[in-house]
This record gives C-alpha cells, sequence and structure tokens, in this order.
C-alpha cells in the first residue's frame, strides 16, 4: 500500500490540473466575416420574389436561386480551362510556403473555424438550406455536428498520425531503422457535391491543409452560392494564422471546369455520381494522379424480428429522410423481418403521415425542397415503375403551404410495399425520400438481399441480439456498417468512409483519410551510424566469387530457416566464407 499511495496521489493531482486547465478560455481569436449579402432579406414569402427559373443550362454563368422558394440569388462565373488552370497555380506556390508551417499553427487555424462555426451556427445552416432547400435541423445535424467533429478529432489527433511511423526493420536489417514519413502531396483538387455544401467542403479542406496542402475545390453547379460565402470563412480564418494568400481556392462551373481540374493537380476527390466517377478516373489516368471516388449508395437497413418495433421505425423514417430526404442518399431499401412486418410497416406509415414538406425559412416543416430540378419526375418514375409491377403505396406524407408556381420543386415521402428485386426502385439510387419495404424468412436471405446491388456505400442492421446483428452486418459486401444504429459511423471521424463497387473506392475521414492527403515515404537509415554501416559481404562483391551464390544460400537459411540449429549451422559457413571468400564447398541440399 506504501508503494500504490503516491502513485495514487500523483495521478489524481493530474487529473485535477488537466481539468482546470479545461476551464482556462484558450487563446482563440475570432475572426469577421461578410455575411450581409447572404442574409435573408425577409422577402421570402411575397409573391413576387419568385422567380422561376426552367434550367441550369451550361453557359459561362452558374445561376442559383432558392430551390424552396425558386428566389434569384445570383451568379457565378462558370470558369474555363485556363482560369482553372491559373487557380490551381496560385495554389500550388501558396502550398510551397505553408507545407514548411508548424502543426501548432495548423492548429490554430482549426481552432479559429470551429469558434466561428459554433458562434455563427445559425447563419450557417440558414445559407445551407436557402441553397439546397434542407431545413435548419438537418443543416445542423449534416453540416455543423459532423463539421465540429472532424475538427475536433483533428485537433486531437491529427499530428499525431501524420508524424513518422517507425517499422520494424527485420533480420536482415536490424542494424537500420524504418520508417514512414507522411508528406504533403502539392495541390489536392476536390470535386463536391451539393447535398452538403457546407461540410462537403470542409471536409477535403480540412484533411488536405492539416496535412499541409493547398486544395482547390469544384462546387456543384446546384450550391455554388453557399460554397462561395463559405470560402470567405475559410480564407478569414487563414488570414488570421498567417497563411499564404490563395491556400484555399473554391471555383464554380460545369463540367469543362472539373475536367481542367483533374488535369491540374496532384490528387482528385470526387463526391458525386458513378458515371461521372467513371470519367474522372479516365481523365485522371492522362496524369496518373490518386483518386478517390465516393459515388452512388444504395444502403440497406435490415430489420430482425426481435426489435423495439416503434424505436426502430422512428430511426428508419429519419434513415430514409435524412437531410430532408432529398439531399442526402441515406437507408434506400428496408428489409423487414416477415414476424414484425406488418406492425413495423404500420409504425412507419405512422410516422410517415406526420411529416410535412415545405419551405424550410417560411414554416416549421419537417423536410425542405428538391434541390435539384426534375428530380421529382426521376423519383416518380421509379415509383411507376413500382406500382406497375405490382408495388402499392400504404402511405404518403404532405406537402405544405409552398407557393404557386413551386409546386414540382417537393416530393412527399412515400411508403410502398410489396416490393421485389425486378423494380427499378430496389436497384437504382432514388435519392430521394422513399422507404421501400421487403420482408425476409431467414437471416441469410436478408444478407442475399442486401448484396443484390451494384452497390456498397453503407448498411445499418437492428437486432435484439448484438451479437446477431453483428454476425449480418459481417456478411454484407460495403464500406460502412452500423450495428442497431444508423449513419453513427461518420461521426466517428477516427473511421474511414466510403464504399465498394459503383459506390467507388478510397477513403476520406480518419486516418485513411488523412494520409491519403500525403505522399507515402519509406525510409530506412542506419541505427549507429557511424559504428555500423552498411559493407557488402565480399563473396559477393563485384566480380562475384565463385562461391556468391552459396553464401547467398546459406545467408538465407542463416537469416529465415525455421529450425535454430540449421540456422547455427548456416550462420557458420557464412562466416566461413567470408574469412575465405575464394573458397569453394559443395553444399549439401537439405528436405
Amino acid at each position: 500500500m506504501a508503494f500504490w499511495w503516491p502513485l495514487v496521489v500523483i495521478a489524481l493531482a493530474f487529473a485535477i490540473c488537466k481539468f482546470l486547465l479545461m476551464l482556462i478560455p484558450s487563446n482563440v481569436p475570432s475572426i469577421d466575416v461578410d455575411a450581409s449579402d447572404v442574409l435573408d432579406d425577409g422577402n421570402q414569402t411575397k409573391e413576387n420574389s419568385f422567380i422561376y427559373i426552367p434550367s441550369r443550362r451550361q453557359t459561362d454563368k452558374v445561376q442559383c436561386y432558392e430551390p424552396a422558394t425558386m428566389k434569384y440569388l445570383g451568379y457565378f462565373p462558370a470558369l474555363k480551362r485556363d482560369e482553372v488552370k491559373e487557380r490551381v497555380a496560385q495554389a500550388r506556390k501558396a502550398q510551397k510556403i505553408w507545407a514548411k508551417s508548424s502543426f501548432k499553427q495548423r492548429r490554430q487555424f482549426l481552432r479559429i473555424l470551429l469558434k466561428y462555426i459554433i458562434e455563427h451556427q445559425e447563419l450557417i445552416c440558414e445559407v445551407s438550406s436557402r441553397d439546397t432547400g434542407k431545413t435548419m435541423v438537418d443543416a445542423s445535424l449534416g453540416e455543423i455536428m459532423t463539421t465540429c467533429e472532424k475538427i475536433t478529432w483533428l485537433l486531437s489527433e491529427g499530428e499525431k498520425w501524420l508524424k513518422p511511423e517507425y517499422r520494424s526493420c527485420g533480420r536482415s536489417m536490424i542494424h537500420k531503422t524504418a520508417k514512414v514519413e507522411f508528406q504533403p502531396l502539392g495541390v489536392i483538387g476536390a470535386i463536391v457535391s451539393w447535398n452538403y455544401p457546407f461540410h462537403n467542403i470542409f471536409n477535403p479542406m480540412l484533411a488536405a491543409v492539416f496535412s499541409g496542402n493547398s486544395i482547390v475545390i469544384k462546387v456543384s453547379e446546384h450550391a455554388s452560392w453557399s460554397g462561395c460565402f463559405y470560402l470567405r470563412i475559410i480564407q478569414a480564418a487563414l488570414s488570421a494564422v498567417g497563411a499564404p494568400e490563395n491556400l484555399v481556392e473554391v471555383i464554380t462551373g460545369f463540367a469543362e471546369t472539373g475536367e481542367a481540374l483533374v488535369s491540374s493537380v496532384d490528387k482528385i476527390i470526387f463526391v458525386g455520381s458513378p458515371g461521372v466517377g467513371k470519367m474522372i478516373m479516365r481523365s485522371a489516368a492522362d496524369t496518373l494522379i490518386p483518386v478517390t471516388l465516393e459515388l452512388g449508395g444504395k444502403d440497406a437497413f435490415i430489420v430482425c424480428e426481435d426489435v423495439d418495433v416503434p424505436h426502430v421505425a422512428q430511426i428508419a423514417v429519419r434513415g430514409a429522410l435524412q437531410s430532408s430526404g432529398q439531399n442526402c442518399a441515406g437507408a434506400e431499401r428496408f428489409y423487414v423481418h416477415k414476424d414484425i412486418y406488418s406492425s413495423f410497416v404500420a409504425e412507419v406509415v405512422k410516422i410517415v403521415k406526420s411529416v410535412t414538406a415545405g419551405p424550410p425559412l417560411v414554416g416549421k416543416y419537417d423536410m425542405g425542397a428538391i434541390c435539384m430540378q426534375e428530380h421529382s419526375e426521376k423519383l416518380q418514375s421509379l415509383v411507376n415503375d413500382a406500382l406497375d409491377k405490382g408495388a402499392e403505396i400504404v402511405g404518403r406524407g404532405s406537402v405544405g403551404n409552398i407557393g404557386e408556381g413551386a409546386v414540382d420543386q417537393y416530393f412527399p415521402p412515400t411508403v410502398i410495399v410489396n416490393v421485389n428485386h425486378s423494380m427499378k426502385l430496389m436497384q437504382e439510387e432514388a435519392f430521394g425520400p422513399i422507404m421501400p419495404i421487403m420482408k425476409f424468412s431467414t437471416d441469410e436471405e436478408a444478407v442475399k438481399l442486401a448484396n443484390d446491388s451494384r452497390y456498397g456505400l453503407g448498411c445499418a442492421v437492428f437486432s435484439g441480439s448484438q451479437r446477431r446483428a453483428r454476425e449480418i452486418a459481417s456478411q454484407l459486401h460495403c464500406g460502412v456498417a452500423a450495428v442497431n444504429d444508423f449513419a453513427s459511423n461518420y461521426m466517428c471521424q477516427s473511421l474511414p468512409f466510403g464504399g465498394v463497387k459503383d459506390s467507388g473506392f478510397g477513403r476520406f475521414a480518419g486516418i485513411e483519410g488523412l494520409r491519403a492527403c500525403c505522399l507515402v515515404k519509406s525510409v530506412v537509415e542506419d541505427r549507429w551510424w557511424p559504428l555500423i554501416k552498411t559493407k557488402i559481404p565480399k563473396p559477393i562483391q563485384y566480380p562475384i566469387s565463385e562461391n556468391g551464390f552459396e553464401f547467398q544460400e546459406s545467408l538465407v537459411e542463416a537469416l529465415y530457416g525455421l529450425n535454430v540449429w540449421d540456422r547455427l549451422r548456416a550462420l557458420v559457413d557464412v562466416l566461413k566464407m567470408l574469412s575465405e571468400p575464394n573458397t569453394s564447398k559443395k553444399s549439401k541440399r537439405k528436405d
């Protein structure tokens, strides 16, 4: 007891000191970001503020408007190839300076961002809501919390995972040290989707900048207005820590802009559709740059018969309507055990019927508008195909007072039963608030159904037995799995995120995503230099001795033989040949 008591006192004192240090406010400066031109002017409900734009044709301008109200927001230039290359060149110059920055400086940049985000949550969510049609709550869940979690993880562990990592040197190189260094690649290019305009910019930017890179982000033509405002936040934080200008760039445009970016950078990160992802891969092959693709999803949601039905039904609806339903590919295929199928469907229908879609900033709505024009027509075609093949709609949510001329921007949440895999709704990515529910009899059948997809992003499995849920999830061919939960993986920013098959490859987030922004360099050096250095043994020095190969045979056995006595015998032979390098001996092969 006398020995342990001082250790207990020291540990307690350390814990108390650490707690008291947490109470001391950190010295994080505030930044001023001009938001006067993005704040709502209060005219959203006026009829004369609704301006319907038939399509975003590829011109020299990217037109921006609120999908929820069709209110015009402005436009940004569609950058040409030469303009993109110039932005990348500027970012490359800035990166050479930033690569020499300290982790202390990089952490301060993150703290300034975190402070601004926490203090301006409403502003950030409102901008996201206006540009994509999602609700304020969904913007907070998908934009604010995920970004804050990523920043916090980087502050806590980022430097640790970017420091040189020492590895074992092996038997033949015992006199060496072996390590892996993580050096910045240069200029990272990111082409991001519209569904999370804030987080989709900050996610690759944070990893790229913290690992010493610069980054040029091509935002979606469907979310350029918000993306250009969010750039102001980043630039203000960079300026506050004395970072070089042009370290982070946001560019706007269409396909030509994206193609120019791919051909100019040192790595490309793409979030979007499988079709465009394949085109990016072909383009990236010309310069042989690494590619990370986060593509479509058709996530399976499996419900066993031993669950708390009301609880799981609530999660299921949130999974299907995640981020207003129209703004994120959440759970898209629901497989429910036959024993609880009817009760589960009834519970889901009850919840869905209480959901109302409408302009998120006008009234209190559970869902917002569809961001992309004409997407509701695609959703309806998927529903019609299912109905033609025997499916049945058993419940729908409602659409609120959204104003004349904007009805086609909304799609009510829809529950469909009697579905099967011959229907497009169960095979193609819907990206909308539709819940097709199919029954299964055995766990093996559920696994087979869930794996019957060209996508493989994520899955969720629910069971009263965690072991059973874990066993089912382990058999699903996808990159992300949640056991008795949905989408919780993304709030663990230490985990990599990405899929397989048509859902893409490579990972962002986590250690893997952070290091994917780096040149991974293997380094070997003398452990006891200059006392012990590598010297080529005489038998294999040029010109090679007659017994050179015999020496190599004995050396291999001495190092890697399975029997210790054989290794010792081979070592004796090695020493003999080193002392008499020109003497040949006949070796007897051992069985």
